[in-house]
């Protein structure tokens, strides 16, 4: 019985949707900003905002990814750790 963690992987079908579905998103807003019925510095501050929003979501993102990633290490050093002194204990040892 093996307890190696899986890596799991996305195919390249879920990155290609993950791609389209952000260009989609991105161009339909940026479409709707600049056809909105308003003033240039309304249709730039949204611009900008949408801007820093989509920046803000790719950061939260990794930070996320990065949390997880580190947990992933630390559960894996402490299951050495258990491992290693499950393996060097011997329970017919006499107790000195």
């Amino acid at each position: 019985m093996s307890d190696t963690p899986v890596k799991q992987q996305n195919t390249t079908a879920y990155y290609g949707q993950a791609i389209a579905s952000f260009a989609l998103a991105l161009g339909a807003v940026s479409i709707g900003i600049y056809r909105l019925d308003a003033s240039g510095w309304i249709r730039a501050f949204l611009a900008i905002s949408v801007l820093y929003l989509t920046t803000s979501a790719f950061t939260l993102a990794k930070v996320i990814r990065d949390r997880q990633e580190a947990d992933q290490i630390v559960s894996r050093v402490d299951k050495a750790r258990i491992d290693k002194i499950l393996a060097e204990h011997d329970p017919f040892k006499p107790v000195a």
